[in-house]
């Protein structure tokens, strides 16, 4: 996946998780003869999860848009008024959780811009763009739709993976390193970073750097994670604005 490219899902956040009365019964797919296993396995999950029924439910553009709900729960993020980035940000998800969070469809309320280098539907109160964040003019251009400095820098990407532990876990540290070069020239001071990281958290290097840019960095993973999922996420705040 190209570093600015997409992840996740997004809809109307009343609550943190699947609504009681969730199915019950497991739904069996048959292997179709053009079918892969692992593609029938993926539809299998996909019917059998309950959070995708209740991201259906909800206008959520896909499950993933719980994972932001349940961060935001427990860290309180997204404030009304607050300019937030969502890196990678199609299809959405993330992207309408914050709408909702900071008031962007409100007077006075805050703003969200979305950047992702596929093309993807716009969402109702967001400034959604089709680029790389890593271009040159992108700190610029996400800045001038903001009106300001970014509050808030949200990323869920995640590259293709290999199979290789190893291998995944450095082109994810990656993709964070280079979502926190972007979060440290857009951010304001007390500003708040949020990325998708896997098992192993954060690199020493990396972690280094977020302990010099922002006062407090913990690791947490919300129940909308699959289970088994080795994905967690960084939540590094305060951002300090004058760390060398």
């Amino acid at each position: 996946m190209a570093a600015g490219g997409s992840k996740k899902g997004g809809g109307r956040t009343t609550g943190s998780g699947p609504a009681g009365g969730a199915r019950n019964l497991t739904v069996k797919v048959k292997t179709a003869k053009r079918r892969k296993l692992s593609s029938t396995l993926w539809l299998q999950r996909q019917l059998n999860d309950p959070y995708v029924h209740e991201a259906k439910r909800l206008g959520y553009r896909s499950r993933a848009a719980f994972k932001m709900v349940q961060l935001d729960e427990r860290f309180h993020i997204l404030k009304f008024g607050l300019r937030v980035v969502d890196l990678g940000a199609a299809p959405g998800g993330w992207t309408q959780v914050a709408v909702e969070k900071v008031g962007a469809l409100k007077p006075n309320g805050g703003k969200v811009v979305g950047i992702d280098i596929l093309e993807w539907d716009p969402v109702a109160g967001a400034i959604t763009l089709q680029g790389d964040f890593l271009a040159d003019d992108a700190p610029d251009r996400l800045k001038e739709a903001l009106g300001g400095p970014a509050d808030v820098v949200l990323s869920d990407m995640a590259a293709p993976t290999t199979g290789h532990p190893s291998t995944d876990h450095l082109r994810i540290i990656g993709l964070v390193e280079v979502a926190l070069h972007f979060a440290l020239e857009v951010l304001t001071p007390g500003g708040t970073f949020v990325a998708k990281v896997f098992q192993g958290g954060t690199e020493k290097t990396l972690l280094d750097q977020l302990k010099k840019n922002f006062t407090t960095v913990r690791h947490a993973k919300p129940p909308a994670s699959r289970q088994g999922s080795a994905e967690t996420y960084v939540v590094a705040t305060g951002f300090r604005g004058d760390a060398d």
